[in-house]
């Protein structure tokens, strides 16, 4: 697998599909998220989980996450409007690698307005190192770019790391939005999420929405953004113009 991902890169292997991002108010899609896919010639598609630890283990994943960064800003720029684009950066491409340099230079060569990115981060970057990553974070937003917290309540720290930082989002994660139809705790915990995000300023928005109920429990909570299956799957880039053609997303879903 290792020697397989190292080749990889240089032999195309790699793209990005794109998963809508929907407004609540309106249904009208706000953004995509960037995520990678990995077509081996023999093996077919395999899953990303199968293979970034090992990207991050061998030091493959600075490469790696500059093609990300770069493909998906440069995909974003021919998008109409402010549509954003969202990339998902690991603890260790903060740990080894420019990360301020690689966006810098993801913009440039896109043309994407800063506005236009966001950057989704876990809470294990906060607890490793966090005044070096915060520092990185602050010089980020000084930028323009928008600063996500992904997974937000799955960890040991998220309260205190909403205080240290001024994240622009926060993403609820998907194992609430799953028991929601089950679990008073589930719907608890996700109006606490919400209510905690909007009186801080900040965009809340809930992963992992499949069914129709578990959308009007969001709208009737506040959340302001979604994404899932009942919207969208993941798409390649050649899909891309017609999702947003047939916007507002949650009356296309049907």
């Amino acid at each position: 697998m290792e020697m397989d991902l190292r080749e990889a890169l240089s032999r195309g292997e790699f793209s990005l599909h794109y998963q809508p991002l929907i407004s609540l108010d309106n249904g009208e899609i706000s953004g995509f998220e960037a995520l990678l896919r990995w077509t081996h010639p023999d093996r077919g598609d395999i899953p990303p989980g199968d293979f970034i630890g090992i990207a991050e283990e061998t030091g493959l994943i600075g490469p790696i996450g500059r093609f990300v960064l770069e493909r998906a800003c440069r995909d974003a720029a021919g998008w109409p409007g402010d549509l954003k684009i969202a990339v998902n950066l690991s603890p260790a491409q903060f740990r080894s690698y420019d990360i301020l340099a690689s966006v810098v230079h993801a913009l440039d060569v896109s043309g994407l307005s800063p506005s236009r990115l966001d950057l989704e981060i876990t809470e294990s970057l906060l607890m490793d190192k966090s005044e070096a990553a915060l520092s990185t974070l602050r010089a980020l937003r000084h930028l323009g770019v928008g600063i996500s917290m992904d997974d937000f309540g799955t960890g040991y720290s998220s309260l205190s790391y909403l205080r240290a930082f001024p994240f622009t989002k926060i993403k609820i994660d998907k194992s609430f939005i799953k028991d929601l139809h089950s679990s008073p705790d589930s719907q608890a915990i996700v109006r606490a999420i919400v209510s905690l995000g909007n009186n801080l300023g900040m965009r809340v928005i809930a992963e992992g929405i499949e069914n129709p109920d578990d959308l009007a429990f969001l709208m009737e909570a506040g959340c302001g953004e979604g994404q899932g299956y009942l919207f969208s799957v993941p798409k390649p880039l050649k899909d891309i113009a017609g999702l947003i053609a047939g916007a507002p997303a949650t009356r296309a879903a049907g």
